[in-house]
C-alpha cells in the first residue's frame, strides 16, 4: 500500500524541502518507488531536483487543470524517484481553491487510484498554513515536522499540532503525526543540545536520526542533487539514510537494497 506522507511546518527555514528531496532519495536508494510532490510556489523541491523551468505540466494544472497524475510526473537523475514539479503559476492557486467546493480535497482525489505504483509519496508543503498546505495533509496518512535546533524552535509548534488536531476532526480523521524531526543541528554548540532536548521532552515521538547542519547539504541543490548523489560520504546523507531507516522499521516495511 502506497504511503503518502506530508512533510509540514508553518515556520519557514527549517528543512521542509531539504527533507522533502533527502528523505526521498534515501528511501529511492533502499529500492523504494517514491514521488515528491511539489506543493510551494517557490518550486525549491523542484530547483533542488534540477528541474525548474520544466516546460511541461505542473502541480498547478495537477490541482485545478484536470491534469492526471500521469500527465505531470517527471523523472529525476536519480533511479526510484519521480517527481511533480511546481511553478510560480501554483501562488495563485489559494485564492482558485478559494471558490471551490471541495477546495481542500483537491489533491486526495488527484491522487487517489493514482499512486499504486509509488511505496511513497512525499509532499513538500508551503510554509504557511494555507490551502494548499490543507489539501497536502487532507490527503496524507502521516505529517513529519522537521524542527530547527535553534532558538525559538518550539515558537508555533503547539499552534501547528492544534492544527492537525483541526485537519484530523474536519478532513482527514486518519492523519498521524509520525514525528518531529532535528534539523540543522551543530553539536559543538549547546543550544543545540538544549534545544534538542526540550524538543523531546515535549514531543517524545520525534525521531532518533538528527539532521546536522552541513555545508555539503547546502550545496548539493545548486547541483540539482540529493545529497546521497553529491556526497554519499557527508554526514547528512548518512543521518537522511537513518530516517529513512528509522522510518520504515516504524511503519513495518521491509528494507531492500537498490540494485
Amino acid at each position: 500500500m502506497t504511503r503518502i506522507i506530508a512533510i509540514a511546518n508553518q515556520k519557514g527555514g527549517v528543512g521542509k524541502t531539504t527533507t522533502a528531496i533527502n528523505l526521498s532519495a534515501a528511501l529511492a536508494l533502499l529500492g523504494h518507488e517514491v514521488l515528491i510532490v511539489d506543493m510551494d510556489p517557490q518550486a525549491n523541491a523542484t530547483a533542488s531536483l534540477g528541474l525548474r523551468g520544466h516546460p511541461g505540466r505542473s502541480t498547478y494544472e495537477f490541482l485545478l487543470g484536470g491534469a492526471r497524475l500521469a500527465d505531470v510526473v517527471v523523472d529525476t537523475a536519480s533511479a526510484h524517484l519521480r517527481l511533480v514539479p511546481s511553478t510560480s503559476d501554483l501562488a495563485g492557486a489559494d485564492v482558485e481553491l478559494a471558490q471551490l467546493s471541495d477546495r481542500t480535497s483537491r489533491l486526495k482525489a488527484a491522487l487517489a487510484g493514482a499512486v499504486a505504483p509509488f511505496r511513497f509519496v512525499i509532499i513538500d508543503c508551503p510554509p504557511s498554513v494555507s490551502l494548499l498546505t490543507l489539501n497536502a495533509l487532507a490527503a496524507a496518512q502521516e505529517v513529519i515536522v522537521p524542527v530547527q535546533c535553534e532558538y525559538l524552535a518550539l515558537e508555533g509548534l503547539g499552534e501547528f499540532t492544534k492544527t492537525l488536531e483541526l485537519v484530523r476532526r474536519n478532513l482527514n480523521r486518519d492523519l498521524r503525526l509520525r514525528g518531529l524531526l532535528l534539523t540543522m543541528y551543530d553539536r559543538r554548540t549547546n543550544l543545540s543540545r538544549q534545544v534538542a532536548d526540550e524538543v523531546r521532552r515535549h514531543f517524545p515521538n520525534t525521531f532518533h536520526a538528527v539532521i546536522p547542519r552541513s555545508v555539503r547539504l547546502s550545496e548539493a541543490p545548486s547541483h540539482g542533487l540529493p545529497i546521497n548523489a553529491y556526497d554519499d560520504r557527508s554526514p547528512a546523507a548518512t543521518a537522511y539514510q537513518e530516517l529513512a531507516e528509522e522510518l520504515l522499521a516504524a511503519i513495518g516495511s521491509t528494507v531492500e537494497v537498490a540494485s
